[in-house]
């Protein structure tokens, strides 16, 4: 699945991953290739990325928003 992190000032990260962890509004949550569809407000805190040859990013928000459809991932962070 394709993630795209893109905050006000630039593109933080483009690419292939296996899974992503987000700071939602109501809770953390995971997102696992073929996810249904979901749109979703997040809070302060930590995106953390699984790549698919077994590592890790993660970067720190202020808030934002998530929109997920056909195995495409849009943050759009503060």
């Amino acid at each position: 699945m394709v993630v795209e992190i893109i905050t006000p000032d630039a593109k933080l990260f483009e690419g292939e991953v296996k899974s992503i962890k987000l700071p939602g509004a109501n809770g953390g949550f995971e997102i696992l290739n073929n996810h249904a569809p979901i749109i979703s407000t997040l809070t302060a805190g930590k995106i953390s990325i699984a790549l698919d040859q077994g590592q890790n990013k993660s970067f720190e928000i202020q808030g934002g928003v998530i929109e997920m459809q056909n195995n495409k991932i849009i943050v759009l962070a503060d």
